[in-house]
């Protein structure tokens, strides 16, 4: 028996789980369909509700903004399984990100979760992200998302569509969006060919949402003049 199984059930009366079908779609329709939706998570210490507020679209091997783009990797792996899964990366060395897979088995495709609000578990996410200002700032980001919601590696591949109410993750129905207030634009720091790509999706006006910000290539420090010099 899980510890704390009494205390913590992950489902709200009224309120089902997304079935399968729902992320065996195209990644272009599931992303925005997802606004609204309610994304949760359960661990030793509770059960946390969070309502998704920003998404971005990525389509595997034919984006090259994807991480599948080039094919399947051990990293990615996740991507190309069965719709409705996890996929967690680590990027930068410092954070983890979630998005959820779909389309058909075998096809990468997935949806970045940018931001959300959290509905339920504020205490938590808040001994988790100190330095957040307001409680609207908890999951304005992926990463602060993902450390809001204890996000890493232990969920990847985690199925979200089971019935389990203890599951560790799961997403609930909620309210979908009004599609007037859905906006699209360029997906947040992605450069290259796929620099232009509207696959950002978000809820017009939600203070939730992150703010934009265009790619910027990394620069790589070339050595000075003198130290490529020959000492001898």
């Amino acid at each position: 028996m899980i510890a704390g199984r009494d205390r913590h059930p992950s489902t709200t009366s009224g309120d089902p789980h997304l079935p399968r079908a729902f992320f065996d779609r195209p990644v272009l329709d599931v992303a925005p369909d997802l606004l609204g939706r309610v994304l949760v998570r359960t661990t030793s210490d509770g059960r946390m509700r969070l309502r998704i507020t920003e998404v971005e679209a990525y389509a595997g091997e034919a984006d090259p903004g994807s991480h599948a783009y080039r094919g399947r990797t051990e990293r990615n792996a996740s991507m190309f399984g069965p719709p409705g899964h996890a996929y967690v990366y680590f990027i930068y060395g410092m954070w983890y990100s979630l998005n959820l897979v779909c389309g058909p088995e075998g096809r990468a495709s997935g949806v970045l979760i940018r931001a959300g609000e959290v509905l339920e578990g504020v205490e938590q996410a808040r001994k988790r992200r100190p330095k957040a200002r307001k409680d609207l700032e908890l999951a304005k980001g992926p990463a602060r998302l993902a450390t809001a919601l204890a996000v890493d590696r232990e969920l990847n591949g985690a199925d979200v569509c089971t019935h389990d109410d203890y599951a560790p993750l799961s997403v609930l129905a909620g309210e979908p969006a009004d599609p007037d207030t859905v906006k699209s634009g360029p997906r947040t720091g992605v450069g290259g060919d796929a620099a232009h790509y509207p696959w950002r999706f978000w809820l017009e006006d939600d203070p939730t949402v992150s703010p934009y910000r265009a790619h910027k290539p990394r620069n790589r420090r070339r050595p000075s003049l003198d130290a490529s010099r020959s000492t001898t």
